[in-house]
């Protein structure tokens, strides 16, 4: 048997092998523990009966083995070997973070994204090891981020009730030289109803469809002049029913330190939302574009559900879509939130790893 009894920091690329110069193999038992997990190792005996190999090519890391055999010599007499061994411990792992969360309820404009904690230089391994499927199904193609991030999405926006699984098989996948994954779990994620809502920063209004219908024209004030709000598709990766908001923490200096921003919805990475607002003059939402690139919703102090802020906010979602039109401002960047909406199906494609 390969490796031998007792051997230590075996090496992922090793060979596993149980073999006889004549007779033959009866049974060869292997298990692979890691972690608390038992499971069997699957393997088969050549046709001659000399020799048995494993189905998976590479040993796991931080696991131990243990291979328990029995031959059959030409006249008939059983010989038993039992072996164990243990696998390298990596000192450098890496894992994904996955949007949205496991067993939620998203909008039809979700996109799926990981992050890693590490920066991945081989990136056409960690791609192959994830894997997102739908019910029913569609074509759903992965695009690179930098080095750390990668997304998945369809060509078109989920039909509503869609159903999507994110299996990550990272686990021993070697992302840089020395630094291999570390998880094997799946996550999963409902589509449910559809809602779109457009934001025409001219005309200071808002638009909210839902499944199509024309569900509300909400008065909005938009980005002024010198701070505008970016054009494009963004998607909503998160809501808070109360917030701080700093112009310290986007660049803008000491220019405002709002404590209790009511029903706040992010748009972007960068700081783009659409929230409650209780302190700008009631007469600027439909008329005029007051914000610092935010979108504003008439709201009450502490934060009113009957009001605009709080009316939307009730019937949103986490990956429902707000487009952002007739702003003075550029598109927002793919990268800056979920804005992967805003790349063509073909540019999508075309940041995949695996060519």
């Amino acid at each position: 048997m390969t490796p031998g009894d007792g051997d230590k920091d075996v090496r992922p690329g090793d060979r596993l092998r149980v073999w006889v110069p004549d007779g033959r193999l009866e049974s060869v038992k292997a298990v692979k523990s890691q972690g608390a997990r038992q499971t069997p190792v699957p393997g088969r005996v050549s046709a001659d009966g000399l020799t048995w190999t494993p189905d998976e090519k590479r040993l796991a890391l931080a696991a131990k083995y243990t291979i328990d055999a029995v031959a059959v010599d030409g006249s008939g007499r059983r010989s038993a070997r039992h072996t164990t061994f243990t696998t390298h411990v990596p000192e450098k792992r890496f894992i994904g973070y996955v949007a949205p969360d496991d067993r939620s309820t998203v909008g039809t404009g979700m996109i799926v994204s990981l992050e890693f904690n590490r920066a991945i230089r081989n990136r056409a391994a960690v791609e192959r090891a994830v894997r997102v499927r739908s019910v029913p199904a569609v074509e759903i193609r992965p695009h690179w981020f930098g080095a750390s991030r990668l997304d998945f999405r369809p060509e078109h926006y989920w039909k509503p009730g869609t159903k999507v699984s994110v299996e990550l098989r990272l686990r021993d996948v070697e992302a840089a030289p020395g630094v291999y994954g570390l998880q094997h779990r799946t996550f999963t994620f409902t589509v449910g109803r559809s809602q779109m809502s457009v934001v025409d920063a001219s005309r200071h209004t808002m638009k909210v469809h839902r499944d199509g219908e024309l569900l509300a024209t909400v008065p909005i004030t938009a980005g002024a002049e010198k701070t505008p709000t970016y054009n494009g598709k963004m998607v909503i990766t998160e809501m808070l029913e109360v917030t701080r908001m700093n112009s310290r923490t986007v660049g803008f200096g000491g220019e405002y330190d709002i404590p209790d921003v009511p029903h706040a919805v992010r748009l972007t990475d960068s700081g783009t939302f659409l929230h409650g607002n209780y302190w700008a003059d009631t007469d600027v939402f439909g008329e005029e574009n007051v914000s610092h690139g935010c979108i504003g919703l008439r709201d009450d102090k502490g934060g009113n559900p009957e009001a605009p802020g709080g009316w939307f906010f009730d019937r949103s979602l986490v990956g429902d879509v707000v487009e952002v039109i007739n702003s003075k401002d550029k598109s927002v960047a793919p990268d800056n939130g979920l804005g992967g909406w805003n790349m063509s199906w073909q540019e999508w494609k075309a940041g995949s790893a695996v060519k």
